[in-house]
C-alpha cells in the first residue's frame, strides 16, 4: 500500500474549515443534550459527550491516514472496500447486535460498530470506479442495470435488518447518474411514484387516478385545439393565471369548508380544473418541442393511466403489510391521518415544542427547558437538531442550515472542477449523500417527514456516523488535492 506524504496547501480548506465548524457545533449541542448537572466528572465514558470528544479525536487519526495515501488507492482497490463493506453488511445477521429492533451493529465491547455508516463510502467508491470505466455507457440499459446493482445490493442488505432510514439514503446515488448522463426520465418516474404513493394514502386511489386522468385530458388538448403560434403566447399567460387563480381558491377553500362555503362538490370541480389547467400548460410547452406533424399516440396515455391504476390500487397492500407498524403509525401522523402525542408522534411533537420555545435568538446554552429536561427521546442523536433551534434559534438554525449547504455546494462545484471521472462522480455522490441525510434529518425534527431513524451529519452523536461521514468527506478532499497537485 503506497503512502505518499504530501503538502497541506493543496487540500481545500475551504471545506476542511466547515467539516471543523459543523463537528465543534455539533459536540456543543450533545453536550447540553446530554448534559447531566449531577455528574461531577467530565473525562468519563460514562458521558456521552466526553465519548463523543473521543471519537473527534480519533477521526483526527482518521483523517490523517486518508490524507497521506496516495489518492490512486482509492481508485484502484474501490472493488475490494466494496466487496468487504458488503461482507461486513451480511456478517450482521450472524454476529449483529440488536439495538433500538435493528440488528446493525457489531458489539466491540468498548464501543458499537455500524458498518452501514461505512458502506456508503464504499458504494460511492466502487459508483465512481464503474462510471468512470472507460467501457462504461450509462445510457445504455445494460450499462444502467449494473450501476443500480452496485447501488441496491447494499440496500437490499440494510433493509431487512430492519435499518429503512439507512437504506433510503441509496437514493442519493441518482445525483451522480444524473450528472453522468442518465436520463430525466428516470428520476420523473421515481418523483411521480412518491407522489402518487401520497396522495393515494391521502385520498384514495379513485381520487388520485381521476386527478390523472384529468391531467391526460389537459396534455392532449393543445394537440387537439391545434393554436396558432400568436395565439399561444397568450395561452400560456392565460394557463398560469388559471393555476394560479385555483390554487388561491383551494388555499381559501380549505380554511373556510368548516364554515360551509363550499361545498365537497366544488372542492372536486376546482381540483379537476387545476388538473386540467397543469396538463394543459404542460402540454403547451411540450408542444412547442415536438413537430406540428407528428400525432399523440393516446394508446400511450391510456397505458399510463393502466400503470397508474394498478399502482395506486397496490398502495394500500404496501402500506399494509410491508410496512411496519412503527412506520404506519409515523406515516399517518406526518400526513395528519392520526394524531398520537404519546406513542409514535411524540418525538416529534416534543421536537416541534423545543424548536418553538427557541424564538428567534434562542434560550442560551444549556437552558433550553426541553433539553433540560429530557423532553425530546433520542436528542443527541436523530433529534439533535431541536436543541439547536430550542437553546440558539432561528439565528443558529439558520447558521447551521447555511453551513450544510455552504459545504455541500463547495463539493459540487470542486467536482465539477475535477480532471478525471472518479473524482467527479465520486464527489457528486458524497454531496447527494449529505444533501439526502441534512434534508430529511431536519424535515424529519420539523415534523414535515415521518420519522425515520437519519441522523445529521457530523451533528448526531456516534462514532460510526461521524466516522463514516468524515471517511466521506475527507476521500475526496484527498481527491481533489491530488488534482491540484498534477494542475
Amino acid at each position: 500500500m503506497a503512502i505518499r506524504s504530501r503538502g497541506t496547501s493543496n487540500f481545500d480548506w475551504v471545506l476542511i474549515l466547515l467539516y471543523l465548524l459543523l463537528v465543534a457545533i455539533g459536540w456543543v449541542n450533545i453536550y447540553s443534550a446530554a448534559f447531566d448537572p449531577s455528574t461531577t466528572e467530565f473525562a468519563s465514558m460514562d458521558n456521552l459527550y466526553f465519548k463523543q470528544l473521543v471519537w473527534i479525536f480519533l477521526g483526527f487519526i482518521i483523517i490523517t491516514f486518508i490524507l497521506f495515501l496516495d489518492s490512486k488507492f482509492f481508485e484502484r482497490f474501490s472493488s475490494v472496500i466494496y466487496i468487504v463493506s458488503l461482507l461486513s453488511l451480511l456478517l450482521l445477521f450472524v454476529f449483529g447486535k440488536t439495538i433500538s429492533g435493528a440488528t446493525s451493529w457489531y458489539d466491540l465491547g468498548f464501543m458499537s460498530l455500524q458498518p452501514s455508516e461505512f458502506a456508503k463510502a464504499a458504494t460511492a467508491l466502487a459508483l465512481a470506479k464503474y462510471l468512470s470505466d472507460i467501457q462504461t455507457n450509462i445510457k445504455t440499459i445494460k450499462d444502467q442495470l449494473r450501476a443500480l446493482a452496485v447501488i441496491t445490493i447494499p440496500a437490499l442488505i440494510i433493509i431487512p435488518q430492519p435499518d429503512p432510514g439507512s437504506a433510503l439514503v441509496y437514493a442519493a446515488f441518482f445525483f451522480p447518474l444524473y450528472r453522468e448522463g442518465l436520463a430525466a426520465t428516470y428520476l420523473i418516474v421515481v418523483t411521480s411514484i412518491a407522489t402518487l404513493f401520497i396522495f393515494t394514502l391521502l385520498y384514495g386511489p379513485l381520487f388520485v387516478i381521476i386527478g390523472v386522468l384529468f391531467s391526460i385530458i389537459g396534455f392532449i388538448l393543445p394537440k387537439l385545439f391545434n393554436t396558432y403560434r400568436e395565439k399561444r403566447n397568450k395561452m400560456y399567460i392565460i394557463t398560469v393565471l388559471i393555476i394560479v387563480f385555483i390554487a388561491t381558491i383551494l388555499i381559501i377553500e380549505s380554511k373556510t369548508l368548516i364554515l360551509g362555503i363550499f361545498s365537497t362538490t366544488l372542492k372536486n370541480i376546482l381540483l379537476s380544473s387545476l388538473m386540467i389547467s397543469i396538463g394543459y400548460f404542460i402540454g403547451l410547452i411540450v408542444k412547442g418541442k415536438i413537430s406540428e406533424k407528428q400525432k399523440p399516440k393516446y394508446s400511450r396515455f391510456l397505458l399510463v393511466l393502466l400503470v397508474v391504476a394498478g399502482f395506486c390500487y397496490s398502495v394500500n397492500y404496501i402500506f399494509e403489510n410491508v410496512f411496519e407498524q412503527r412506520h404506519r403509525d409515523r406515516f399517518n401522523i406526518v400526513l395528519g391521518k392520526q394524531s398520537d402525542l404519546s406513542g409514535s408522534g411524540y418525538n416529534t411533537k416534543q421536537s416541534e415544542i423545543a424548536i418553538g420555545n427557541g424564538g428567534w435568538f434562542g434560550k442560551g446554552f444549556l437552558e433550553g427547558t426541553q433539553t433540560k429536561g429530557k423532553f425530546v427521546p433520542e436528542q443527541h442523536t436523530d433529534y439533535i437538531f431541536s436543541t439547536v433551534g430550542e437553546e440558539w434559534g432561528f439565528a443558529g438554525s439558520i447558521l447551521v442550515i447555511i453551513l450544510f449547504i455552504a459545504l455541500i455546494l463547495r463539493i459540487i462545484q470542486l467536482s465539477e472542477k475535477q480532471k478525471n471521472d472518479f473524482s467527479r462522480i465520486y464527489g457528486y455522490s458524497i454531496a447527494g449523500i449529505l444533501f439526502i441525510h441534512f434534508a430529511i434529518n431536519i424535515g424529519m425534527v420539523l415534523g414535515l417527514i415521518p420519522t425515520v431513524g437519519i441522523p445529521l451529519p457530523f451533528f448526531s452523536y456516534g462514532g460510526s456516523g461521524l466516522w463514516g461521514f468524515t471517511i466521506l468527506l475527507f476521500i475526496f478532499i484527498k481527491l481533489d488535492g491530488n488534482r491540484v497537485n498534477e494542475w
